[in-house]
């Protein structure tokens, strides 16, 4: 074990236990071991001292230049200790502060409406807006993430640290409020597949440590996004949202509909011209339901079809039957629906390709010079070629 102390570096280590007769050097090497940073989730280690090696905390923090570690100077082991409650109080009303500094400019009631409004877009379906707000996303999702870690190592000695009765129910509450806020925005932004949830352990401590009753899931399932769910159970998939979303009609119209263009723009670089049909379709959309044209049901059934022609594009419109690849519909859709000049540069294309030709230079002229001789013009060759690089069939 004595070999672990001295010149051994891992910076993950966290915890500390002493049960052994140790000091000065010796001692101060075995406090380094776990003070080492580890990113930006570790600001110090901790020690379970079970030799009682500084006679009691409370004197050790105040003065460990007594005891076990009296042969350095106070200057020396300045800052080496500190008490654990009283730290853990600290970072938990760091993260706490930092996230209702987020969310203050969020609109009464704070509900969620209002953060969706305010972290996704303020007009549904808004790709700048989306786009432009998503660094404050991912701060409320980085603090509610800090803010979580923080009340789960604390969680069960609130009272040793300080807080009241009272005090620990506005926590428990606060706490439970951003987690939800949270993943109403993951959801509602299209972010929550892409940035999944932070730590599947922290949710067993959160549903453990805030919720009373049963905890209750995001989306039927884990690895499938709003999108996926709409393509396979239609409305009904609304059941599976959040309360705090599924509740409110214009929060369920606003997640889908900001989801729905984040498809569009994702899949727009492989079909430039479909997705842009699909683009003006949404915007139609939700131009009529802003505007009552529509029956609620009748939108969420408008919703669902629009939803499933823009992930499937095959269902989305009737193509001749030759067109039957996502390559070939490509082309078909970027060059003026010519059936036949579509063909002629999938042919091209294939003929011409090499393994892996994306990544060299000579394989792509090669490329496109086959796509110029089947279309002699520069620059429609050079979308056409930009179009055939991002299809996964080439």
């Amino acid at each position: 074990m004595d070999k672990l102390l001295t010149g051994f570096d891992a910076p993950p280590a966290t915890y500390l236990y002493i049960d052994k007769q140790m000091r000065d050097h010796g001692l101060f090497q075995a406090i380094c071991r776990v003070n080492r940073l580890d990113g930006d989730d570790k600001e110090y280690g901790y020690i379970i001292d079970y030799k009682d090696l500084f006679k009691s905390l409370e004197g050790a923090v105040k003065d460990y230049t007594s005891g076990a570690l009296d042969g350095y100077d106070k200057e020396d082991v300045a800052g080496l200790l500190e008490d654990r409650l009283t730290k853990a109080r600290e970072r938990l009303e760091e993260a706490r502060e930092a996230v209702k500094a987020l969310c203050e400019a969020v609109e009464v009631p704070k509900d969620t409406a209002a953060y969706l409004r305010y972290f996704c877009a303020t007009d549904s379906g808004n790709a700048e807006q989306l786009k432009e707000n998503e660094p404050r996303r991912l701060t409320l999702y980085t603090l509610t993430a800090s803010l979580l870690r923080a009340y789960a190592n604390l969680a069960n000695e609130l009272e040793e640290a300080g807080y009241t009765v009272p005090e620990i129910a506005i926590l428990k509450a606060e706490v439970d409020h951003f987690d939800k806020a949270r993943n109403e925005v993951k959801l509602a932004s299209g972010d929550y597949i892409d940035l999944k949830m932070f730590e599947p352990a922290m949710r067993h401590l959160i549903d453990t440590y805030i919720h009373a009753e049963e905890s209750e899931k995001i989306s039927a399932f884990d690895d499938l996004s709003l999108v996926e769910l709409i393509v396979q159970r239609g409305a009904d998939a609304v059941d599976e949202l959040p309360k705090g979303i599924r509740e409110n009609k214009e929060a369920v119209a606003e997640t889908i509909e900001n989801n729905v263009r984040k498809l569009i723009i994702d899949e727009q670089p492989i079909n430039p011209k479909y997705y842009e049909r699909m683009s003006e379709l949404l915007d139609a959309l939700i131009e009529q339901r802003k505007k009552e044209a529509l029956e609620y049901q009748e939108y969420l059934a408008k919703i669902v079809e629009l939803t499933r022609k823009a992930k499937n594009p095959s269902t989305g419109y009737v193509y001749p039957t030759a067109m039957d690849t996502a390559a070939r519909r490509a082309l078909y859709d970027n060059l003026g629906q010519d059936e036949a000049l579509a063909l002629r540069v999938d042919y091209a294309i294939n003929e011409n390709r090499q393994d892996d030709w994306r990544t060299n230079n000579f394989k792509v002229k090669k490329v496109r010079l086959a796509i110029k001789s089947v279309l002699s013009d520069e620059e429609l060759t050079d979308k056409t070629l930009d179009l055939a690089i991002k299809q996964h069939e080439y």
